[in-house]
C-alpha cells in the first residue's frame, strides 16, 4: 500500500474522531451549534471523502487489473485536500468568532483549493481507469 494511501485513511479516522468530539460538544452546548458548517465539512470532506480517496486509490487500479498512473498527484493531493480542509474550518470558526471580510475570503479560498484536490483525484482515477486512445491508423 503507498504512503499517501495510508495516509489518507489514518487522516479519515483522526476526521472522524474529530467530528464526534465536536458533535458532542454541540450536543452538550447549544451555543456550538454555529460550528455546524465545521462538524458536517469534518464528516463529509475529512473522514467520508478521505477515505474514499485511500481506498479507491489502493483498491479501483486493481479491479481495472492496472497500477495508478501519477502516484505523485495521489501524494500532491493528499496535502492539498487536508492543508485546504484544515484552512477552511480554521477560517471559517474565526470567522464565526470573530467576523472579519478576510477570514470568509480565506474560507472561500480554502474551499476553492480543495476543489482542485477533488479534480486531481477525478484525473488520476480517470487516467489510470479509463482504457488508453488506440494509436492512430495509417
Amino acid at each position: 500500500m503507498d504512503r499517501f494511501v495510508k495516509n489518507f485513511i489514518i487522516a479519515s479516522i483522526v476526521y472522524l474522531a474529530l467530528s464526534s468530539i465536536l458533535g458532542i460538544a454541540m450536543l452538550h452546548s447549544p451555543q456550538l451549534l454555529s460550528l455546524k458548517f465545521v462538524h458536517s465539512h469534518l464528516n463529509m470532506l475529512g473522514w467520508v471523502s478521505m477515505m474514499i480517496y485511500g481506498v479507491g486509490y489502493h483498491i479501483l487500479p486493481k479491479f481495472a487489473g492496472k497500477l495508478l498512473k501519477y502516484p505523485k498527484i495521489g501524494e500532491l493531493q493528499f496535502w492539498i485536500a487536508n492543508i485546504s480542509l484544515i484552512g477552511m474550518l480554521l477560517f471559517y470558526t474565526l470567522n464565526v468568532m470573530s467576523p472579519a471580510p478576510s477570514y470568509a475570503l480565506i474560507t472561500t479560498l480554502a474551499g476553492a483549493v480543495h476543489a482542485l484536490s477533488i479534480v486531481l483525484f477525478f484525473y488520476n482515477m480517470l487516467s489510470t481507469l479509463l482504457p488508453a486512445a488506440p494509436p492512430p491508423q495509417r
